[in-house]
Order: C-alpha cells, then structure tokens, then sequence
C-alpha cells in the first residue's frame, strides 16, 4: 500500500521557491471584467470601432437617411459626350481612344474639356474602352462623371431657416425618368425653392441626364436622398411644412390653397400611378391642377413649375 502511496506521489511537484510577498499584487482582484466592446482584439471591439470610424464625418440618419454618394457614372459616345461638356455635367476624366479619327466633334471635346479645367485627358486602347463601357460603342470619347453628393433631408430645411425663409421643397414620389428630376430641380431654382427629396431606391437619381435637363442649376440646388419618403414627410410635418400632394382628384385647388404661402414640401407622384397609398396618407392637403383643356394628367416637370410658381407668386 506505502508503495502505491509513493507512485501516486511521484508525479507532483516539490517544494516551489516562494516570492517572498512580492507578487502580493498579482493576486489582486482587477474588478469585473469589461463588456466585449471595450476589450481590445475582442470581435466586437472591432466592430464597434469599425462602425464609430465609418460614422465620423456623417451625420446620423434622422429622418430619410444620411448623405451620401451615387456611383459613378460614364457618358458613352461622341455626341452625347460633347452634349455633356457643352451642358456643364460634371466631369473628372475624359478618355480618348489612341489613334482616333480626330474629327469635328473629337476636337470640339477635347477644347471643351480644356477650357473647363479640372479634367484629366487620357488616351486609352480600345480593348481598354470598350472593358470600361461594357462594350458599349463609346465612338472613342468616354467621359467619366463623379458621384453626386446628396444633401440630407434635413438640410434643405436647415437652409431656408438659417436664410430667415420658409421652406418651399419638392418631395418626388416614384418619379423614374432622370430628366423629370432635371427639370424639376431647374424650376426649383427658377422659384427661389431650397431642394429637392428623392428617394433612395425606386426613383431617379441626379445622372449626366438630369444634369444636363436641370442646365447647370443642378450646381446650387441641392438634392436630397431619403430612404424612406414616408418618414422624411413625417420630420417635415414636425418641423412645421405642410406637406402639399398633387393629386387629379385633390380636395382642393391650387389657386385656393393658402398653405403654400408658409413652409410646405410639394410632393409629386409619377404621371402615370400618381402618389403612392402611404405617402398620400401622409399630406396635409391633396391638390388638382385645373386644367380646361382636358388633359388628363402633367408631367412631373410641369407639374412641379405651375406650383411653385403659385408658391413663388404668393409669397411675392
């Protein structure tokens, strides 16, 4: 039995050399442990900081959504590129097709880019173009278009009450055609109005196209994203604006409605489905356009400039 006694035995350790007190503060309790956000190469301790670096420099989403950025954008072909150049769009590079036939209408871009400044000229192979334009026949000129920098909602309000205004906004609801929004936004500008609403998913963006129909009042009217319209109109109403939709079987007309005399937001639908259920639940007032001739609806162009100009007139 001592026998078994001393095997057992054999494989502890001996007698350890102690420290003396000294390492007393080692068995310290160091208080309870900190949550895994705060705990350096922890999992969550990257997301977090991961999330706090992408949220400096932008403002949290509040009412439609933060501001933001389009994709860049390419204007294929000869004519279309030269149109872009004369109309102002934007532009941060204009690629050239090496051994092009250096045509009227090569030539006329080339001048237009230099006189504007701030566009580089680069000369490309084909195979590098058409890789660029996904085969699309780019006639050897392809002019790239910076992202849109989109304001916030809240901006365009911001804005006006900073100027000492009441608001006049444009919200569009399921307006899909690019030069709709163009012009929308250049009779906003024509009327003194402080923006344009879109939403983010389903509906036009500020493109070459509506840059070129806006005819560079695109430059200092600002257009907003919202990623839900329904819940920017609801900020709206909080913050004071009536918010005004068109409509061809509205409540009223739009030479009898004094709301668009104070802070309103003008919401227009597309011409062929009109506002959408939520949003036409969400105004304040639905509005017709009175129109003898008996067309049946307007563009969301016109429709747009005949009441602002209401607005503009009223305010006057």
């Amino acid at each position: 039995m001592a026998a078994n006694n001393n095997r057992r035995m054999s494989g502890k350790k001996g007698a350890q050399v102690g420290s003396g007190g000294q390492r007393r503060k080692g068995l310290e309790g160091k208080g309870p442990t900190p949550p895994a956000e705060m705990r350096k190469k922890h999992k969550k301790n990257r997301i977090a900081t991961a999330q706090a670096k992408r949220a400096q420099g932008r403002p949290t989403s509040r009412t439609g959504g933060p501001r933001g950025k389009s994709t860049s954008e390419m204007v294929v072909g000869r004519n279309p590129v030269v149109e872009a150049l004369r109309e102002g769009v934007p532009a941060s590079t204009l690629y050239v097709q090496q051994f092009i036939d250096n045509d009227e209408r090569v030539r006329e871009a080339l001048q237009l880019a230099g006189e504007r400044g701030g566009i580089h000229l680069m000369e490309a192979p084909r195979p590098e173009l058409d890789r660029m334009t996904n085969g699309l026949n780019h006639q050897g000129l392809v002019l790239q278009v910076p992202p849109y920098e989109y304001a916030h909602p809240e901006d365009l309000v911001a804005a006006a009450f900073d100027e000492g205004q009441d608001p006049l906004i444009v919200a569009l609801d399921g307006v899909t055609d690019p030069r709709n929004l163009g012009a929308v936004v250049r009779s906003v500008s024509a009327f003194g109005g402080h923006g344009v609403v879109v939403p983010e998913r389903r509906a036009a963006g500020m493109t070459a196209g509506a840059w070129k129909t806006s005819a560079g009042t695109a430059a200092r009217t600002p257009v907003a994203r919202a990623t839900n319209l329904t819940r920017a109109l609801e900020q709206y109403q909080k913050a004071g604006l009536a918010v005004v939709g068109l409509a061809a079987d509205g409540e009223h007309t739009v030479d009898d409605l004094q709301a668009l005399e104070g802070p309103v937001v003008i919401v227009v639908g597309s011409e062929g489905k009109g506002l959408s259920r939520l949003v036409g639940e969400t105004c304040d007032f639905r509005v017709r356009i009175p129109m003898p001739g008996g067309a049946e609806s307007l563009n969301a162009g016109v429709a747009a400039g005949v009441v602002l100009y209401e607005a503009a007139r009223r305010r006057a």
